[in-house]
């Protein structure tokens, strides 16, 4: 129903949209959009890299070389009503966990402008979980090909539908933007829906001369169709089951995300760093998260390093059910949920990180970025790697070569 109603909203803005280019009378329009085209390599040829751990396939068993991974087109309209009421809708292309490109909405929303510094916006947003999440997705704002997956993939489900107050504010010779914001959301997948609600959160960004500081801090309460069937098979096992259904069940409990970063680009450099915290009493666990970046522009041309980190905190093994406790066939499913369970646990993000690359900004609105990434998978994660086949082992290591053209228009 949501989803229905925001694409109505959508639909609606896109053709009075029409109406107002074909008659400049009427308010203001603007078209913008942005892309890439990119292909990836991956060394591991038993699962496959994806950059969205909804995605169906990606570079590895699926093919050594994929153009679907990082591959997106993304429209975005604004529509100015009056001076102080515009509406916003942008919509992506991009591959899906059903093997598709369907166009998505990642933007619908309202904004009025109260005051020249304070702004309310309704509909659907982008989360401000982190220094660049309101355009993880236009590659071209950014240095990398994809952003730091030890911090941006925290969150896979970044959008949401509600409300977010804005404020500007000035310190001196600094620029404050405030942002509180509370909504919902739900997510297509191909084993059911993931759905967020009561999600609120505050960020902070100053902008102080050529440095960007970042805050932030939210709450979610997520729930997986998958993972509640999968605990509601755990109650069926008495109070055993149902005691470790209520420890790691993911539905009811919020999902706290602590982040700061910060960013120095005085023009001719730029070193930027991001530091993240998940934190949760359910099987998502307690995962801390880092990244830094530094590079040089030399003209057209910018190379750059990076490294990351990702560390899961928590318990990554659990005894489960006392499989001896019951009888034939019961003590075979204990054995299969516990080790379902251990996999479950044992999935989080652990690895480090490095990253090199070299940007070329060829013409005004285009970059080509070819980048290497050297990833250790640590403890035995599976480093997000999907379609996993029987061959393959947590843990080890991957080598990533990645080249994408990005463009805004």
């Amino acid at each position: 129903m949501r989803r229905q109603f925001v694409w109505s909203c959508a639909i609606s803005l896109a053709v009075y949209s029409g109406a107002t280019m074909a008659d400049t009378s009427l308010p203001s329009v603007t078209l913008n959009g942005f892309g890439t085209l990119g292909v990836v390599h991956s060394d591991v040829t038993n699962a496959d890299f994806v950059a969205d751990p909804l995605a169906s396939s990606g570079a590895g068993y699926s093919g050594e070389w994929s153009a679907e991974v990082d591959s997106r087109l993304g429209l975005q309209t604004t529509l100015a009503a009056t001076s102080s009421l515009s509406a916003t809708v942008q919509v992506v292309s991009e591959k899906r966990f059903d093997g598709s490109f369907s166009p998505d909405i990642e933007w619908a929303y309202l904004q009025y402008d109260a005051t020249p510094t304070l702004s309310l916006r309704a509909g659907r947003m982008v989360q401000g979980s982190f220094m660049n999440s309101e355009y993880r997705k236009v590659s071209f704002a950014t240095p990398w090909v994809r952003p730091p997956a030890e911090i941006y993939r925290l969150v896979p489900v970044a959008n949401f539908d509600g409300v977010d107050l804005r404020y500007r504010y000035y310190l001196g010779e600094s620029i404050n933007d405030l942002r509180l914001s509370y909504g919902g959301g739900s997510l297509e997948y191909e084993t059911g829906d993931i759905e967020s609600s009561d999600s609120w959160g505050v960020s902070q960004h100053t902008r102080w001369g050529d440095t960007t500081l970042f805050a932030s801090y939210g709450e979610v309460n997520v729930r997986a169709q998958e993972l509640t069937q999968f605990f509601d098979v755990y109650r069926l096992f008495g109070p055993p089951g149902e005691a470790l259904a209520d420890r790691y069940e993911v539905g009811g409990k919020p999902v706290r995300i602590l982040s700061v970063g910060v960013n120095y680009d005085p023009g001719s450099w730029f070193v930027e760093g991001e530091w993240a915290r998940l934190s949760s009493s359910t099987l998502l666990g307690t995962i801390e998260s880092a990244h830094m970046t530094a590079g040089y522009r030399i003209g057209q041309w910018t190379p750059y390093a990076g490294v990351g980190r990702a560390r899961v905190l928590s318990n990554r093994f659990e005894p489960g059910l006392p499989s001896a406790l019951y009888p034939p066939p019961l003590s075979d499913a204990a054995v299969l949920l516990n080790g379902t369970l251990n996999a479950l646990l044992s999935s989080s993000l652990s690895q480090d990180s490095s990253t090199l690359g070299l940007r070329w900004d060829f013409r005004p609105g285009m970059a080509l970025t070819v980048q290497y990434d050297h990833i250790d998978f640590r403890s035995g994660s599976p480093g997000g790697l999907i379609n996993q086949q029987p061959s393959f082992q947590p843990g080890g290591d991957m080598n990533l070569f990645s080249l994408a053209l990005d463009f805004v228009f």
